[in-house]
């Protein structure tokens, strides 16, 4: 297991991380979320030994990985944001290079090189430098370089932004088939929630530098146990009602985009009589609504707020 003890991360007078704990299980996949700002690269930094933390440690087998890195170190893998491959060579020429880096010996290298290349799909790709790659491909092959020692565990951070669809998806089934197949557990952070519903047991959400909330999908989808989302379209959009609904100040997180409104409200709270009289007032049309049970992206959202940091 691999454990964040009251971590702690000071730069300057800045306190980027505030006394994390977190944990992660051989064998599972937990997802570390957070608005931009709000500590999760440096937790990363941390977790794989990159930089040392001001107060706490980091365990692994109940042994410190800050007094002893290459514990950790021979048993981890790690796939940046950003891209860390040489364009002017190969997705076989990469991996060599990489596979060297790692001490893989060479008479085992050219089979681990051939076993990621399907792994990752890109076996057929072998002639063309990856400057000519797609960023579908690129990010794939990422992906690959980490994999070649076999890791136990892997951190992934934010593996497949700015990529298509049809990429995106073979990624995310490449991860859950590590996962299931391999035994490999995974740290896992993302902007994109069904991602995370999709890959992950458990979850970690971090504001701030600190861990604001923490357990299941299904724990954390339970802070909003008392409440439900409502969805509303309208006829047409209408700024005065909006306005309105806003100022009644009865009702929580309430978005406006052009025809459609949606607001949280408590579960045993009857909320037609609040808006029925206001769409009459304003002479608005209410073509339907929809109640929905609260969803990760609902929860994350009430809990760091809505809005938009740099």
């Amino acid at each position: 297991m691999i454990e964040a003890v009251n971590l702690t991360k000071t730069f300057k007078q800045v306190k980027a991380i505030d006394n994390v704990n977190l944990y992660i299980e051989p064998g599972e996949i937990v997802g570390l979320l957070g608005p931009n700002g709000a500590g999760k690269s440096t937790t990363i930094a941390l977790l794989s030994t990159l930089i040392e933390p001001t107060a706490g440690d980091v365990l692994f087998r109940q042994q410190s990985v800050i007094q002893n890195p290459k514990l950790l170190r021979e048993v981890l893998g790690v796939v940046p944001q950003e891209i860390a491959l040489y364009w002017e060579l190969t997705a076989r020429e990469n991996l060599q290079f990489f596979g060297s880096l790692q001490k893989i010996p060479q008479s085992e290298l050219k089979a681990r090189i051939d076993t990621v290349l399907q792994q990752i799909g890109l076996e057929d790709e072998l002639k063309k430098p990856v400057k000519y790659y797609s960023g579908g491909m690129r990010r794939r092959l990422n992906i690959g370089a980490s994999l070649l020692h076999k890791p136990a565990y892997l951190i992934m951070d934010e593996p497949t932004v700015g990529i298509d669809p049809q990429s995106r998806s073979y990624i995310l089934q490449a991860i859950k088939k590590l996962n299931q197949e391999e035994n490999t557990a995974i740290i896992y952070t993302s902007h994109y929630m069904e991602e995370v519903e999709f890959l992950c047991d458990r979850l970690y959400i971090m504001d701030k530098g600190k861990i604001i909330a923490a357990g299941t999908k299904e724990e954390i989808k339970a802070i909003l146990s008392a409440e439900k989302t409502i969805e509303m379209k309208l006829e047409k959009h209408s700024k005065p009602f909006a306005d309105a609904l806003i100022a009644q100040g009865l009702l929580a997180n309430i978005q406006v985009a052009e025809a459609h409104i949606s607001f949280t409200v408590g579960k045993n709270v009857d909320f037609l009589p609040l808006i029925l009289p206001l769409c009459e007032a304003h002479q608005v049309v209410l073509k339907s609504f929809q109640m929905k049970e609260p969803t990760l992206e609902d929860v994350f959202l009430h809990l760091t707020g809505r809005a938009l940091r740099d």
